[in-house]
């Protein structure tokens, strides 16, 4: 996996490259022609990256969104709603609270359907069409089957989900229904379900396109780039570290490899690279136990609970992507009670930025390590929150204060208020 290293070399361009990109095995190194065949992993049975002859510096990206930074992708353009350009907000209360030197919070709740997936998505179903597939599928535990089945409609496309039953949050189920997707509900956690899709998939009965997917994480590395362009516009300088939920660690892979590739082009020093950090619920933390334990692999947590929903995953399928990216970037992962997110929803709702609990992580995990001494106080840091708070309607209604019962006059109101 030397590959993975910030230290590797920008790759050359093989026999089986289609105009400068192709696939290639992270764990044996074999390449695959990129659109030629449906491909998901290596013969070996390792994980996939997309590559690229040519890699980007910063001159080369112009517009907006996800697709301004085309030059770092498969495509020119993809299946668009458009997507991308999220906030980075100021928190200014947070900040001062966490006694760190800027804390910024990057959030992809404001992406068309509401979370991050749609930069995956954009590039997934551009995928899916080159390679001529009949029908996108994916398991999901909300946020995936939404942002599939809203692409998947744009593409007129039919889309498959599976999602594990009663454990996926109302909202997003309702979106994956009105785009138009066949929903199952099976019997089981969400890594059942993505075992059963994966081999649909493998069957050639759907095209897949969960995070194993390699395209799915080109469109995730976006974040990463809007992240560092906003900093360096605002303080002259890259963010120090990245704190990040970690479901099926996607996101954790696609911005190692977008910092990655930066370093290969030249457009960024390895010294300048952020501190990648993972947070994870403490009913689902098996990325968090093979960091703190210095495993190679993440063992299978076959029992996950939290109400975090779209972290409630016990086999992170792109941890042998993203463990070598926490820890060649000097990061950890650290893990949060249910509590201590419900409090960090609350309270980055006070600044304004309303997002779902498994958001909230990245503010939980944040304050563990900095009354830990992990953050220090000069630390320029970012907070990914990758959900909109409506995505879960029935956990930010109990994480929110009561409802008070007044008369039905005006007199009877104002008595109240004085009360």
């Amino acid at each position: 996996m030397d590959s993975l290293s910030l230290d590797a070399p920008a790759p050359d361009a093989p026999d089986v490259a289609d105009d400068g990109v192709w696939l290639a095995c992270i764990e044996c190194g074999d390449v695959y022609a990129p659109f030629d065949d449906v491909r998901y992993t290596c013969d070996c049975d390792g994980l996939l990256e997309a590559r690229y002859a040519d890699l980007p510096t910063f001159d080369d990206f112009e517009g907006r969104g996800v697709w301004r930074y085309a030059a770092a992708l498969p495509f020119d353009v993809g299946v668009t709603l458009p997507e991308g350009d999220t906030p980075l907000h100021r928190v200014p209360d947070l900040e001062d609270e966490l006694g760190v030197e800027a804390l910024r919070v990057k959030h992809e709740g404001m992406n068309p359907t509401g979370a991050f997936k749609d930069r995956g998505m954009t590039v997934g179903v551009r995928v899916a069409q080159e390679l001529g597939v009949g029908r996108l599928a994916c398991a999901s535990t909300g946020n995936t089957s939404a942002a599939l089945s809203a692409y998947g409609a744009r593409a007129n496309m039919e889309t498959l989900v599976l999602l594990p039953a009663g454990k996926v949050a109302a909202g997003k189920v309702a979106q994956a229904s009105l785009h138009g997707a066949r929903i199952l509900e099976v019997d089981g956690n969400f890594d059942t379900c993505l075992d059963i899709v994966q081999d649909l998939a493998m069957a050639g009965d759907a095209y897949l396109l969960n995070s194993l997917n390699p395209f799915r994480l080109e469109g995730q590395k976006t974040i990463g780039l809007e992240i560092l362009e906003r900093f360096m516009e605002d303080y002259g300088a890259f963010p120090d570290r990245i704190v990040l939920p970690v479901g099926n660690a996607g996101n954790t892979a696609a911005l190692y490899k977008c910092f990655r590739e930066l370093v290969q082009s030249g457009a960024l020093e390895k010294s300048e690279v952020p501190t990648l950090t993972g947070v994870q619920a403490e009913g689902a933390a098996p990325m968090v136990e093979a960091v703190q334990e210095g495993n190679d692999e993440v063992r299978r947590w076959d029992d996950v609970e939290t109400r975090a929903t779209a972290i409630r995953i016990g086999n992170p399928v792109n941890a042998p992507k993203a463990l070598p990216g926490i820890r060649e970037t000097g990061g950890t992962a650290v893990a949060v009670s249910d509590d201590e997110i419900t409090r960090a929803q609350r309270d980055l709702a006070g600044e304004g930025v309303g997002v779902e609990p498994a958001s909230a992580a990245s503010l939980a995990g944040a304050r563990k390590l900095r009354d830990e001494g992990v953050i220090e106080a000069g630390e320029r840091v970012a907070l990914l929150t990758t959900g909109h708070l409506l995505k879960d309607p029935d956990a930010a209604a109990a994480a929110g204060g009561d409802t008070e019962q007044v008369p039905g006059t005006t007199e009877g109101v104002r008595e109240h208020l004085a009360d």
